[in-house]
C-alpha cells in the first residue's frame, strides 16, 4: 500500500508539472500588432554583440529636433 502511495504522489507531481508547462505555452491574444511586438521584445534578449553594433551605428545619426513646445518651455 505504501508503495502505491509514493507512486501516486510522483504521478501527481508529474501532472502538476505538465499543467504548469501547458499554461506557459498557452496561446495569447493581442489587440494589435504593436502589442505583440512589445511583448516579443520584452521576452527576447538582445545579444551583447548586436547591442554594441547598434550603439556604434547610432552614434553618427543626428539628434532629432526638439518639438516646438519643448523649445518654447525650455525642456
Amino acid at each position: 500500500m505504501k508503495h502505491h502511495g509514493k507512486f501516486s504522489s510522483r504521478e501527481q507531481q508529474g501532472q502538476q508539472l505538465d499543467s504548469a508547462t501547458q499554461q506557459a505555452q498557452q496561446a495569447r491574444d493581442f489587440a494589435s500588432t504593436e502589442e505583440l511586438l512589445r511583448y516579443d521584445a520584452a521576452q527576447t534578449a538582445v545579444p551583447a554583440i548586436i547591442a554594441q553594433r547598434l550603439a556604434k551605428s547610432a552614434e553618427g545619426l543626428p539628434r532629432p529636433k526638439k518639438s516646438w513646445w519643448a523649445r518654447l518651455f525650455g525642456k
